[in-house]
């Protein structure tokens, strides 16, 4: 049987995305994600809490994303779980876990109030195969 892979978020850049050229001129961009979920405890209470995600983009979609995204923009990001590993300086083994975006809808009002922003989906003929991942150094940051 198959398994799925599949991560929908909504939620607010926490910085700008940091856009990295790799051999190839092949563009990968790199950046927070805060998502908050608002409940009420047994007392009344609102209660939040924020998790932070680490979102890549490939190609067409990082251009786009360091064109158009800034600190605090609202998106919607599909993609997937990627986790990495690698050994530091001192041998110490190393994780991390990011979304793979493959989706991306820009939810921010436009400067001028109109509606929404677009949707940037799939990105015919800027697409192609993700390079494999090989740890901290195929990614330049």
């Amino acid at each position: 049987m198959r398994g799925v892979n599949r991560v929908v978020l909504i939620g607010n850049l926490g910085k700008d995305p940091d856009m990295q050229f790799l051999e190839g001129n092949i563009g990968v961009a790199k950046f927070s994600l805060a998502t908050t979920e608002t409940y009420k405890d047994r007392s009344g209470k609102l209660i939040s809490q924020t998790e932070w995600h680490t979102v890549v983009l490939w190609r067409g979609l990082a251009e786009l994303a360091q064109k158009y995204l800034h600190r605090g923009s609202l998106v919607y990001i599909e993609g997937r779980l990627k986790t990495r590993s690698w050994e530091d300086k001192d041998g110490n083994k190393k994780f991390a876990t990011e979304i793979v975006g493959d989706n991306l809808i820009m939810l921010d009002k436009r400067n001028d109030g109109s509606q929404p922003g677009g949707q940037i989906e799939g990105l015919e003929g800027l697409e192609g195969e993700i390079p494999p991942d090989d740890g901290p150094e195929r990614l330049p940051f």
